[in-house]
Protein backbone atom coordinates (compact mmCIF):
# COMPACT_ATOMS: atom_id res chain seq x y z
CA UNK A 1 0.00 0.00 0.00
CA UNK A 2 1.08 3.85 -0.71
CA UNK A 3 2.56 5.73 2.06
CA UNK A 4 0.10 8.74 3.08
CA UNK A 5 0.64 11.75 4.55
CA UNK A 6 -0.19 13.36 7.54
CA UNK A 7 -0.37 17.46 7.90
CA UNK A 8 -1.26 18.79 11.34
CA UNK A 9 -0.26 21.99 10.62
CA UNK A 10 2.69 24.19 8.77
CA UNK A 11 5.31 22.05 10.91
CA UNK A 12 3.44 18.77 11.25
CA UNK A 13 4.27 16.66 8.31
CA UNK A 14 3.95 12.75 9.11
CA UNK A 15 4.87 10.40 6.60
CA UNK A 16 2.51 7.13 7.87
CA UNK A 17 3.39 4.00 5.83
CA UNK A 18 0.96 1.41 5.93
CA UNK A 19 2.67 -1.41 5.97
CA UNK A 20 0.09 -4.56 5.59
CA UNK A 21 1.72 -7.79 7.57
CA UNK A 22 0.06 -11.19 7.58
CA UNK A 23 -2.92 -11.83 10.26
CA UNK A 24 -0.70 -13.00 13.41
CA UNK A 25 2.28 -10.50 12.73
CA UNK A 26 2.94 -7.33 14.81
CA UNK A 27 0.60 -8.39 18.21
CA UNK A 28 0.29 -6.02 20.95
CA UNK A 29 -0.26 -8.45 24.33
CA UNK A 30 -0.65 -5.44 26.71
CA UNK A 31 1.26 -7.53 29.34
CA UNK A 32 -1.37 -9.64 29.98
CA UNK A 33 0.11 -12.85 29.10
CA UNK A 34 0.45 -15.41 31.71
CA UNK A 35 -0.65 -18.76 32.67
CA UNK A 36 -4.09 -18.63 32.96
CA UNK A 37 -6.29 -22.24 34.06
CA UNK A 38 -8.75 -22.11 31.15
CA UNK A 39 -11.74 -23.89 30.62
CA UNK A 40 -12.73 -24.88 27.76
CA UNK A 41 -16.62 -25.39 26.69
CA UNK A 42 -17.87 -28.67 25.26
CA UNK A 43 -20.69 -26.42 23.48
CA UNK A 44 -21.11 -23.42 21.23
CA UNK A 45 -20.76 -20.27 23.23
CA UNK A 46 -22.81 -17.23 21.07
CA UNK A 47 -22.94 -13.29 21.89
CA UNK A 48 -25.01 -10.99 20.48
CA UNK A 49 -23.60 -7.00 20.39
CA UNK A 50 -25.55 -3.96 19.73
CA UNK A 51 -24.13 -1.39 16.83
CA UNK A 52 -23.24 1.80 17.88
CA UNK A 53 -23.22 5.74 17.45
CA UNK A 54 -20.06 7.24 17.11
CA UNK A 55 -20.64 11.01 17.64
CA UNK A 56 -16.71 12.53 17.60
CA UNK A 57 -13.18 12.13 17.95
CA UNK A 58 -12.04 14.74 20.78
CA UNK A 59 -8.45 14.94 19.57
CA UNK A 60 -7.37 13.59 16.03
CA UNK A 61 -3.60 14.76 17.18
CA UNK A 62 -3.83 12.00 19.82
CA UNK A 63 -5.05 9.00 17.34
CA UNK A 64 -3.32 7.51 14.07
CA UNK A 65 -3.16 3.89 12.64
CA UNK A 66 -0.45 2.53 15.29
CA UNK A 67 -1.64 4.42 18.00
CA UNK A 68 -5.13 4.10 19.89
CA UNK A 69 -6.75 6.88 21.13
CA UNK A 70 -7.96 10.67 20.78
CA UNK A 71 -10.77 10.54 22.92
CA UNK A 72 -14.49 10.84 22.09
CA UNK A 73 -18.19 9.55 22.94
CA UNK A 74 -21.07 7.58 21.42
CA UNK A 75 -24.00 5.17 22.11
CA UNK A 76 -25.39 1.67 21.42
CA UNK A 77 -28.32 0.68 19.46
CA UNK A 78 -30.84 -1.98 19.53
CA UNK A 79 -29.30 -3.05 16.26
CA UNK A 80 -27.58 -6.39 16.74
CA UNK A 81 -24.95 -8.87 15.58
CA UNK A 82 -24.01 -12.49 16.41
CA UNK A 83 -20.99 -14.32 16.59
CA UNK A 84 -21.06 -18.26 17.89
CA UNK A 85 -17.87 -19.95 18.71
CA UNK A 86 -17.00 -23.14 19.32
CA UNK A 87 -13.71 -25.07 20.40
CA UNK A 88 -12.56 -27.53 18.00
CA UNK A 89 -8.64 -29.54 18.23
CA UNK A 90 -6.96 -27.58 16.01
CA UNK A 91 -7.25 -24.80 13.58
CA UNK A 92 -9.58 -21.93 12.54
CA UNK A 93 -12.36 -22.47 10.90
CA UNK A 94 -14.46 -19.09 10.13
CA UNK A 95 -17.86 -18.34 8.33
CA UNK A 96 -17.98 -14.82 7.84
CA UNK A 97 -16.49 -12.45 5.00
CA UNK A 98 -13.99 -10.84 6.77
CA UNK A 99 -11.45 -13.37 7.69
CA UNK A 100 -7.82 -11.82 7.77
CA UNK A 101 -9.56 -9.44 10.06
CA UNK A 102 -10.74 -12.49 12.92
CA UNK A 103 -7.69 -14.47 12.03
CA UNK A 104 -5.44 -12.01 13.52
CA UNK A 105 -7.66 -11.06 16.52
CA UNK A 106 -7.74 -14.87 17.55
CA UNK A 107 -4.02 -15.42 17.18
CA UNK A 108 -3.87 -12.38 19.24
CA UNK A 109 -6.36 -13.90 22.37
CA UNK A 110 -4.10 -17.36 21.87
CA UNK A 111 -0.80 -15.90 21.86
CA UNK A 112 -2.59 -13.90 25.54
CA UNK A 113 -4.16 -16.89 27.17
CA UNK A 114 -1.73 -19.66 26.00
CA UNK A 115 -4.90 -21.50 24.39
CA UNK A 116 -3.77 -24.09 21.91
CA UNK A 117 -6.34 -25.48 20.22
CA UNK A 118 -8.38 -24.18 17.39
CA UNK A 119 -12.27 -22.40 16.42
CA UNK A 120 -14.74 -22.76 14.92
CA UNK A 121 -16.82 -18.92 14.02
CA UNK A 122 -19.75 -17.86 12.58
CA UNK A 123 -20.63 -14.05 12.66
CA UNK A 124 -24.08 -12.30 11.40
CA UNK A 125 -23.58 -8.99 11.34
CA UNK A 126 -25.91 -6.08 11.16
CA UNK A 127 -25.25 -5.47 7.11
CA UNK A 128 -24.87 -2.11 6.98
CA UNK A 129 -21.05 -1.50 6.42
CA UNK A 130 -19.08 1.69 5.91
CA UNK A 131 -22.13 3.91 7.01
CA UNK A 132 -21.36 5.17 10.38
CA UNK A 133 -22.45 1.78 12.91
CA UNK A 134 -19.53 0.34 13.17
CA UNK A 135 -19.81 -3.22 11.30
CA UNK A 136 -16.33 -3.93 11.79
CA UNK A 137 -15.61 -3.02 15.98
CA UNK A 138 -19.08 -4.83 16.69
CA UNK A 139 -17.81 -7.89 14.82
CA UNK A 140 -14.44 -7.76 16.61
CA UNK A 141 -16.08 -7.36 20.42
CA UNK A 142 -18.69 -10.24 19.83
CA UNK A 143 -15.97 -12.77 18.48
CA UNK A 144 -13.56 -11.65 21.33
CA UNK A 145 -16.15 -12.12 23.77
CA UNK A 146 -17.41 -15.85 22.76
CA UNK A 147 -14.11 -16.98 22.60
CA UNK A 148 -12.89 -15.57 25.85
CA UNK A 149 -16.62 -17.13 27.23
CA UNK A 150 -15.58 -20.60 25.42
CA UNK A 151 -11.99 -21.19 27.16
CA UNK A 152 -13.48 -20.22 30.43
CA UNK A 153 -13.46 -15.92 30.56
CA UNK A 154 -9.89 -15.71 31.43
CA UNK A 155 -10.15 -11.72 30.50
CA UNK A 156 -12.25 -9.60 31.51
CA UNK A 157 -14.36 -7.36 29.49
CA UNK A 158 -11.85 -4.58 30.23
CA UNK A 159 -8.90 -6.85 29.06
CA UNK A 160 -10.94 -7.75 25.91
CA UNK A 161 -11.87 -4.33 24.86
CA UNK A 162 -8.26 -3.17 25.24
CA UNK A 163 -7.08 -5.76 23.08
CA UNK A 164 -9.67 -5.12 20.56
CA UNK A 165 -8.88 -1.78 20.61
CA UNK A 166 -4.61 -1.98 20.27
CA UNK A 167 -4.71 -5.04 17.85
CA UNK A 168 -7.45 -3.49 15.79
CA UNK A 169 -6.60 -3.98 11.78
CA UNK A 170 -8.66 -3.65 8.62
CA UNK A 171 -7.87 -5.93 5.12
CA UNK A 172 -6.02 -5.47 2.37
CA UNK A 173 -7.30 -6.72 -1.17
CA UNK A 174 -4.33 -9.15 -1.09
CA UNK A 175 -5.65 -11.26 2.22
CA UNK A 176 -3.20 -9.22 4.64
CA UNK A 177 -3.98 -6.19 7.12
CA UNK A 178 -2.98 -3.02 8.00
CA UNK A 179 -3.45 -0.91 10.87
CA UNK A 180 -6.48 0.89 11.70
CA UNK A 181 -7.77 3.60 13.28
CA UNK A 182 -9.67 3.12 16.71
CA UNK A 183 -10.83 5.38 19.39
CA UNK A 184 -12.14 2.48 21.58
CA UNK A 185 -15.97 3.91 21.65
CA UNK A 186 -17.48 1.79 19.82
CA UNK A 187 -16.16 -1.61 21.90
CA UNK A 188 -17.09 0.36 25.02
CA UNK A 189 -20.33 1.27 24.34
CA UNK A 190 -21.18 -2.10 22.53
CA UNK A 191 -19.93 -4.04 25.88
CA UNK A 192 -21.35 -1.60 28.36
CA UNK A 193 -24.17 -0.15 26.54
CA UNK A 194 -25.10 3.45 26.94
CA UNK A 195 -23.23 6.43 26.21
CA UNK A 196 -19.57 5.84 26.48
CA UNK A 197 -17.20 8.68 27.05
CA UNK A 198 -13.74 7.84 26.11
CA UNK A 199 -10.15 10.09 26.83
CA UNK A 200 -6.90 9.42 25.38
CA UNK A 201 -5.32 5.73 25.39
CA UNK A 202 -9.11 4.53 25.22
CA UNK A 203 -9.84 4.79 28.23
CA UNK A 204 -13.17 5.25 29.80
CA UNK A 205 -14.23 7.90 31.37
CA UNK A 206 -18.17 7.45 31.67
CA UNK A 207 -20.59 5.19 30.63
CA UNK A 208 -24.01 6.12 31.54
CA UNK A 209 -27.78 5.45 30.82
CA UNK A 210 -28.61 7.54 27.62
CA UNK A 211 -32.45 8.01 26.17
CA UNK A 212 -33.95 5.04 27.76
CA UNK A 213 -37.45 4.41 26.09
CA UNK A 214 -36.83 7.00 23.38
CA UNK A 215 -36.90 6.59 20.07
CA UNK A 216 -34.16 6.16 17.92
CA UNK A 217 -34.37 6.99 14.05
CA UNK A 218 -31.15 6.19 11.85
CA UNK A 219 -31.32 7.88 8.16
CA UNK A 220 -29.26 7.15 5.45
CA UNK A 221 -28.63 9.90 2.74
CA UNK A 222 -26.75 8.55 -0.16
CA UNK A 223 -23.46 10.55 -0.66
CA UNK A 224 -20.78 9.66 -3.00
CA UNK A 225 -18.41 10.35 -0.53
CA UNK A 226 -15.64 7.53 0.51
CA UNK A 227 -15.92 6.31 4.14
CA UNK A 228 -13.34 3.43 4.19
CA UNK A 229 -9.95 2.93 2.95
CA UNK A 230 -7.70 6.14 1.70
CA UNK A 231 -11.01 8.88 1.42
CA UNK A 232 -11.70 8.07 5.26
CA UNK A 233 -7.53 8.31 5.92
CA UNK A 234 -7.40 12.29 4.52
CA UNK A 235 -10.23 13.24 6.11
CA UNK A 236 -9.17 12.06 9.74
CA UNK A 237 -5.67 12.22 9.57
CA UNK A 238 -5.13 15.75 7.28
CA UNK A 239 -8.17 18.51 7.84
CA UNK A 240 -9.68 16.98 10.53
CA UNK A 241 -6.24 17.42 12.69
CA UNK A 242 -6.20 21.09 11.51
CA UNK A 243 -9.48 21.68 13.31
CA UNK A 244 -9.06 20.31 16.39
CA UNK A 245 -5.99 22.12 17.05
CA UNK A 246 -8.54 24.92 17.40
CA UNK A 247 -11.59 23.23 18.65
CA UNK A 248 -9.81 20.55 20.99
CA UNK A 249 -10.31 22.45 24.54
CA UNK A 250 -13.72 23.44 23.66
CA UNK A 251 -15.07 20.01 22.69
CA UNK A 252 -13.45 18.65 26.08
CA UNK A 253 -15.13 21.16 27.91
CA UNK A 254 -18.67 20.95 26.48
CA UNK A 255 -18.44 17.04 27.16
CA UNK A 256 -16.87 17.59 31.10
CA UNK A 257 -19.20 20.04 31.80
CA UNK A 258 -22.03 19.69 30.19
CA UNK A 259 -22.30 16.36 28.19
CA UNK A 260 -21.76 13.74 30.87
CA UNK A 261 -24.12 16.25 33.61
CA UNK A 262 -26.99 15.72 31.00
CA UNK A 263 -26.53 12.13 30.93
CA UNK A 264 -26.47 12.05 34.66
CA UNK A 265 -29.73 14.12 34.99
CA UNK A 266 -31.11 12.31 32.06
CA UNK A 267 -31.38 15.29 30.70
CA UNK A 268 -31.86 14.54 26.27
CA UNK A 269 -32.45 17.67 24.86
CA UNK A 270 -29.10 19.46 26.83
CA UNK A 271 -26.97 16.83 25.44
CA UNK A 272 -28.46 16.87 22.33
CA UNK A 273 -27.66 20.87 22.34
CA UNK A 274 -24.08 20.01 23.48
CA UNK A 275 -23.83 17.41 19.93
CA UNK A 276 -25.17 20.00 18.10
CA UNK A 277 -22.61 22.24 19.10
CA UNK A 278 -20.03 19.77 18.40
CA UNK A 279 -21.09 18.89 15.22
CA UNK A 280 -19.52 22.50 14.20
CA UNK A 281 -16.38 21.92 15.83
CA UNK A 282 -13.18 20.36 14.98
CA UNK A 283 -12.45 17.04 13.53
CA UNK A 284 -16.37 16.35 13.82
CA UNK A 285 -17.19 19.31 10.90
CA UNK A 286 -14.62 18.05 8.15
CA UNK A 287 -16.28 14.52 8.86
CA UNK A 288 -19.80 16.09 7.96
CA UNK A 289 -18.40 18.15 4.84
CA UNK A 290 -16.55 15.22 3.93
CA UNK A 291 -20.25 14.11 2.81
CA UNK A 292 -20.99 17.44 1.34
CA UNK A 293 -22.58 20.52 2.82
CA UNK A 294 -26.19 18.47 2.20
CA UNK A 295 -25.68 16.77 5.86
CA UNK A 296 -25.98 19.67 7.22
CA UNK A 297 -29.06 20.62 5.47
CA UNK A 298 -30.86 17.66 6.26
CA UNK A 299 -29.39 17.93 10.34
CA UNK A 300 -30.61 21.79 10.28
CA UNK A 301 -34.44 20.82 9.15
CA UNK A 302 -34.47 18.06 11.75
CA UNK A 303 -33.60 20.39 14.85
CA UNK A 304 -35.76 23.04 13.35
CA UNK A 305 -38.23 20.95 13.48
CA UNK A 306 -37.47 20.38 17.11
CA UNK A 307 -36.06 17.42 17.26
CA UNK A 308 -34.14 16.91 20.69
CA UNK A 309 -31.20 14.79 19.36
CA UNK A 310 -29.58 14.66 15.62
CA UNK A 311 -26.25 13.78 14.96
CA UNK A 312 -24.18 12.13 12.40
CA UNK A 313 -22.17 9.25 13.15
CA UNK A 314 -18.46 8.92 12.71
CA UNK A 315 -17.70 9.29 8.92
CA UNK A 316 -21.14 9.09 7.83
CA UNK A 317 -23.11 9.36 6.16
CA UNK A 318 -25.20 7.90 9.27
CA UNK A 319 -27.83 10.53 11.10
CA UNK A 320 -29.26 9.92 14.12
CA UNK A 321 -31.79 11.49 15.86
CA UNK A 322 -33.14 10.44 19.05
CA UNK A 323 -36.28 12.18 20.48
CA UNK A 324 -39.35 11.52 21.98
CA UNK A 325 -41.34 12.36 18.18
CA UNK A 326 -42.86 9.44 16.20
CA UNK A 327 -42.14 7.74 13.61
CA UNK A 328 -44.47 10.02 11.84
CA UNK A 329 -43.54 12.94 12.99
CA UNK A 330 -40.04 12.73 11.65
CA UNK A 331 -41.14 11.32 8.12
CA UNK A 332 -43.25 14.80 7.90
CA UNK A 333 -39.76 16.47 7.52
CA UNK A 334 -37.82 13.82 5.79
CA UNK A 335 -40.26 13.67 2.65
CA UNK A 336 -39.78 17.26 1.21
CA UNK A 337 -36.06 16.13 1.43
CA UNK A 338 -36.40 13.08 -0.71
CA UNK A 339 -34.99 11.22 2.37
CA UNK A 340 -36.04 8.49 4.09
CA UNK A 341 -36.19 6.33 7.35
CA UNK A 342 -33.70 3.57 7.35
CA UNK A 343 -34.37 2.28 11.11
CA UNK A 344 -36.26 2.49 13.77
CA UNK A 345 -34.54 1.41 17.03
CA UNK A 346 -33.72 2.47 20.45
CA UNK A 347 -30.55 3.01 22.54
CA UNK A 348 -29.45 0.12 23.87
CA UNK A 349 -28.40 0.06 27.60
CA UNK A 350 -27.46 -3.08 28.09
CA UNK A 351 -24.52 -3.92 26.18
CA UNK A 352 -22.94 -7.50 24.92
CA UNK A 353 -24.94 -10.46 26.15
CA UNK A 354 -24.11 -14.45 26.01
CA UNK A 355 -26.63 -16.03 24.74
Amino acid sequence: MAKMIIRGGDLDLVEYDFAPFSPGESINTLGYEKDYALEISDKPVTVRVPARIHLTVLDMNRFAPNRPGGGGFGFALQLYSTATVECIPSGVEINYTRVPMLRHLVAVLQKVTGYTGGFRITVVDHERKHVGLGSTGTVLTAVAHAINVAIGSPLTTKELRLLVGFNYVEETETGEVVQGFETGVGPAAVAYGGMAVMGDELTLVSCHTFAKDKNVFIIIPPVEADAAGEGEFNVLMNRARVLDYRDRELKAYMVLMDLIPALVHDDLRRAGDVVWEIEFRGSKRAEVEHNSFIIYQYMSRLREAGFEFVAMSSVGPTIAVVTESSREEVEAVLKPLGIEIALETKVDNEGIKII
